[in-house]
């Protein structure tokens, strides 16, 4: 069997190496345009984030304790109940736009959502006849009042009723009525400051 083989072209020179300084300035200006794509990236995620989904808040007061404190800091979901994704639910903590005035953000605990027959007697509070268990609430921080003389009132169509947890101090539904579903934008989620409270709000 006849080898073959193949015939060696003329020897070629290796490349001129580039300048050391023009590899450096090449690298430099790849490393810097790099780094300003990721930080335009993270403020853009960050934007969105803010502006359509979580939005930290400060908490101001203390109709909320023990479930959230004066001066505590907050993440609120804007973006399931802005664009329908999820529904408000009886123990949503929610915040939203003061119905006496709309330049002021409350926050409190859903009771009653549309439809729903409320009932305040002595302190207790009844959804639909049931009597309900609001063990988030320890004993000093309960009220013995009634609502309406202790009278059944049924939430109106659109309109949630709430209370806030600390419910001896609190100024809530009982005084200023029902809130309009347009006025809640947002769901309490998470704290994330004290470091002592971090963790998703009950």
């Amino acid at each position: 069997m006849q080898d073959v083989y193949t015939q060696p072209g003329p020897a070629s020179l290796p490349p001129e190496p580039e300048p050391v300084s023009s590899i450096s300035v090449r690298f430099h200006f790849r490393s810097a345009v790099s780094w300003f794509r990721d930080v335009v990236f993270s403020v853009l995620i960050a934007i969105v984030m803010v502006v359509f989904i979580y939005q930290p808040v400060k908490v101001e007061g203390t109709s909320m304790m023990p479930t959230l404190t004066n001066e505590e800091r907050i993440f609120i979901n804007k973006f399931t109940y802005r664009f329908g994704l999820g529904s408000i639910e009886r123990g949503d903590t929610v915040v939203f736009w003061y119905p006496q005035d709309t330049t002021k953000s409350y926050i409190k605990r859903v009771i009653g959502v549309p439809g729903d027959r409320i009932r305040v007697e002595e302190g207790q509070v009844f959804v639909n006849g049931q009597a309900l268990a609001e063990d988030y609430i320890p004993n000093e921080y309960r009220d013995y009042s009634s609502w309406r003389e202790g009278q059944e009132q049924v939430v109106p169509e659109g309109r949630y009723f709430v209370l806030g947890d600390h419910r001896n101090q609190s100024s809530d539904s009982r005084m200023w009525g029902y809130v309009p579903r347009e006025n809640i934008y947002g769901k309490a989620v998470f704290v994330y400051w004290p470091l002592d409270k971090v963790g998703r709000v009950r």
